[in-house]
């Protein structure tokens, strides 16, 4: 007879237990005192800016270039801004770059800044003309590792994405079923 009591009180507690932690987690989310999550599974976000799936594809053993990717770079803003510079560990030096051919040959140039219009949503990919390039190269980079790279936007801040090392697909885009 008094069986279904203990039974009935742990339905009770576990719900009431849940509640309360998800309140106290919203709660401690709402004061900012968690750090800035991704915004999809590799999406990153600092201020107006969303950073989608950086990526870079694997080196040849004794390169000392690289190069990473985004398939966006989203000014969800009203206000322009503008990524001044990046770093990483993987790499001596950061720069960004953008690619052009002149007379049937392709050439390189440093950029300053990337222009982020608002509303701007740029495509940063494999085959594109605009790339960071990792300089010094510490190690080759190899499908499916992952490093660092901090951002830094003129508005929006500083931000740490990872990239993933992959093999891209001719289209700029990730393989299918491609997921982290």
């Amino acid at each position: 007879m008094a069986a279904p009591l203990p039974a009935r009180r742990c339905a009770c507690t576990l719900p009431a237990a849940l509640a309360m932690a998800m309140a106290m987690a919203m709660a401690t989310a709402a004061t900012g005192l968690l750090p800035a999550l991704p915004a999809a599974a590799h999406d990153f976000r600092v201020g107006a800016i969303v950073i989608d799936h950086p990526y870079a594809p694997p080196t040849p053993g004794g390169a000392t270039t690289g190069a990473v990717y985004f398939r966006t770079l989203k000014n969800t803003g009203r206000d322009p801004d503008r990524l001044l510079s990046a770093t990483s560990p993987a790499a001596a030096t950061v720069e960004l770059h953008r690619s052009t051919i002149e007379n049937d040959v392709m050439k390189m140039r440093h950029l300053p800044v990337l222009e982020l219009p608002p509303g701007a949503s740029l495509k940063v990919r494999h085959g594109g003309e605009i790339h960071l390039m990792l300089i010094g190269l510490k190690a080759p980079l190899k499908n499916g590792d992952r490093f660092p790279v901090r951002l830094k936007f003129e508005r929006a801040g500083e931000r740490e994405v990872v990239v993933h090392v992959q093999l891209p697909r001719a289209d700029g885009k990730p393989p299918p079923g491609h997921s982290h």
